[in-house]
């Protein structure tokens, strides 16, 4: 939700491209089967998350619009399936479902329950080193607001104040305070916009 607040500040961007390698698409397949098999009692398919090594540092003035791009196709993509996990869960619960907001209203309730598959996959993917665990999910939130200002460190307030403005916006959603990892995730990711601030004046200081 806070990359999507991030995303309204500027122009909509080309859809990125879905082509992958043939090996990428071998590896895939076999992480999906191994899900389906681990959730197939409950007929719920949760994608396992897996880190990304980082190789090189982007280019984000040259290549912003493309990193943008990949990166709402990725987002939105885990959260069309964190959805399906949730909606699924709370249909066979008796429960309705209305908008999105429905949805992280019912999980704020906390009246329900998991499959002890999609509780282990849950708690690997909140992990520390997991998809939407805290040190992922700041480098992503960081990283597209980089993408967005073309790297420029000057605009890091601009893109905060949108951050910010985003967590708001969750917070409302869900009804009450958010939980320990979202606000954990938010520490983090003030502390990597400070970061982000700090290598222009450090460059400016050099030069």
């Amino acid at each position: 939700m806070a990359i999507s607040s991030i995303n309204n500040y500027t122009q909509p961007v080309s859809t990125a491209s879905n082509s992958t390698t043939k090996k990428n698409s071998t590896e895939n397949t076999k992480g999906a089967s191994s899900t389906t098999s681990a959730s197939e009692s409950s007929g719920v398919v949760y994608e396992k998350s897996s880190s990304t090594a980082k190789t090189s540092t982007p280019n984000y003035k040259a290549d912003g619009a493309s990193i943008v791009a990949k990166m709402k196709a990725d987002s939105n993509n885990r959260l069309q399936q964190l959805q399906s996990l949730v909606s699924q869960m709370i249909t066979k619960q008796g429960t309705k479902i209305g908008t999105a907001d429905s949805i992280w209203s019912f999980l704020a309730g906390g009246n329900f329950t998991v499959t002890e598959a999609a509780k282990a996959q849950a708690q690997k993917d909140i992990a520390d080193d997991g998809y939407w665990g805290v040190n992922q999910t700041s480098d992503r939130i960081v990283e597209f607001a980089k993408a967005l200002s073309a790297g420029d460190p000057d605009k890091a307030d601009e893109m905060l104040a949108a951050f910010k403005k985003g967590f708001g916006q969750a917070t409302k959603s869900w009804g009450k305070n958010l939980p320990d990892i979202s606000s954990r995730t938010y520490d983090a990711v003030i502390e990597k916009f400070d970061a982000w601030k700090n290598e222009s004046k450090t460059t400016a200081t050099e030069e």
